[in-house]
């Protein structure tokens, strides 16, 4: 349900909420939040909260620190795990300059802004998450072991699946909370697991992706685990991927679609260093189901980009290279621009490369480019991208590649 200011205040007073958590992520995804009381609510609708920007690494320095938080009234959210009485609830917010003009490094508002030029453009992107993360034993001081709950493997059962019941209180409490995870199972490295969703708006499944971090930690720490989403915790094992299904609308014209998909890849090189933001995620690329190369092919998981098999409202592409320390509102913010680059130019899609890249000898993998070796060189392509240039602010880029 999505609420107006009115009926958030409404809310907060006759469901007796006590806080008001205002969320927001810095420019690498880290989620942070700031609480305020109910009385507080039409002050933060009205002008915003403020906060000092200059303890948010990339936010600004001790000379400007001043920014706002503006809670968006349709992402209210009960937090289940808090008490029933005095209750404790949140809201996504936009960032803003004490003047009012927008923060340039608020990549919620990047993605918003995403949104509305496609809509210009008359297309809707949606788009679906598939983040993987392993459950971990705790030691004795209640730290993160480096252990995995359990040995089991893609898709196995209880009992050697120890995280059954983990994932069955995850996807519970997220529906509490209005979010509609489609599925989950045991994935194929030791205590790794998946949960997927259903196609959403850009802005909302950028949101539901930061709060099922949130929760699958919440939730595994109550359990007595640790939840890692890093790109490769496990060193002989899979990486945990942040796989992003993207579907287009209107969905009847296939060609549209192809021109979306050549866009992507077009521009997948420039835009690795944001999907891809640290040295293990390139640990985890080119192996274990993750892509290497700039490709597509049907239904084939060594591509970049994967075209299930799906017809109506459920065709998407799947682009298999991001990893979960992404920032979604960037990569999905990114993906936009790129799939409207690759309409508004009517890209042709190169053929599709049906083959197993993993088995593939070396001549047949000298026709493909792949995808950079390192953070260093994803920076590189990055900062000599115009389409990056256009899309990225570069505040961002600074923070990002240092240049």
């Amino acid at each position: 349900m999505k609420y107006s200011k009115d009926e958030v205040i409404q809310y907060a007073r006759e469901e007796d909420v006590k806080f008001i958590r205002l969320a927001f992520c810095d420019v690498f995804g880290k989620q942070k939040n700031i609480a305020v009381m109910p009385d507080e609510l039409p002050r933060a609708f009205e002008h915003g909260i403020s906060f000092d920007a200059s303890a948010i690494a990339g936010f600004g320095d001790e000379a400007r620190s001043d920014l706002l938080l503006h809670p968006d009234p349709e992402t209210l959210m009960p937090l289940p795990w808090r008490p029933e009485h005095g209750r404790v609830v949140q809201m996504y917010s936009f960032i803003t300059h004490p003047d009012g003009s927008p923060f340039r490094c608020d990549t919620r508002r990047l993605l918003k802004k995403a949104e509305e030029d496609a809509k210009k453009a008359g297309c809707e992107f949606t788009f679906g998450a598939e983040q993987e993360f392993y459950l971990f034993n705790l030691d004795e001081d209640g730290r993160p072991a480096a252990v995995p709950c359990d040995k089991a493997g893609y898709m196995d059962i209880a009992p050697e699946d120890r995280g059954e019941n983990v994932r069955r209180e995850i996807c519970l409490t997220l529906e509490q909370m209005g979010i509609r995870p489609e599925s989950s199972h045991h994935e194929e490295g030791p205590g790794q697991n998946e949960i997927d969703f259903r196609y959403a708006e850009a802005l909302v499944a950028a949101d539901n992706a930061m709060t099922f971090q949130r929760v699958v930690k919440t939730v595994a720490h109550r359990n007595g685990l640790a939840a890692d989403f890093s790109p490769k915790p496990v060193e002989d094992a899979p990486g945990n991927g942040f796989h992003i299904n993207v579907s287009l609308r209107p969905f009847e014209d296939g060609a549209v679609f192809s021109h979306m998909i050549a866009g992507v890849l077009q521009n997948a090189r420039a835009m690795t260093a944001f999907l891809n933001p640290c040295e293990d995620s390139y640990r985890r690329l080119g192996r274990c189901k993750a892509p290497k190369y700039v490709t597509w092919s049907h239904e084939n998981r060594s591509q970049l980009i994967r075209i299930p098999a799906a017809s109506g409202e459920y065709r998407r592409a799947e682009l298999r290279s991001p990893d979960p320390t992404a920032n979604p509102y960037l990569a999905f913010a990114l993906m936009i621009y790129a799939g409207l680059y690759g309409i508004e130019n009517k890209l042709p899609l190169c053929p599709p490369a049906d083959m197993n890249l993993y088995n593939a000898g070396a001549e047949a993998l000298a026709a493909y480019e792949p995808l950079p070796d390192c953070f260093a060189e994803a920076c590189e392509s990055a900062v000599t991208s115009e389409f990056i240039k256009a899309h990225v602010p570069g505040e961002i880029l600074e923070i990002y590649c240092g240049k």
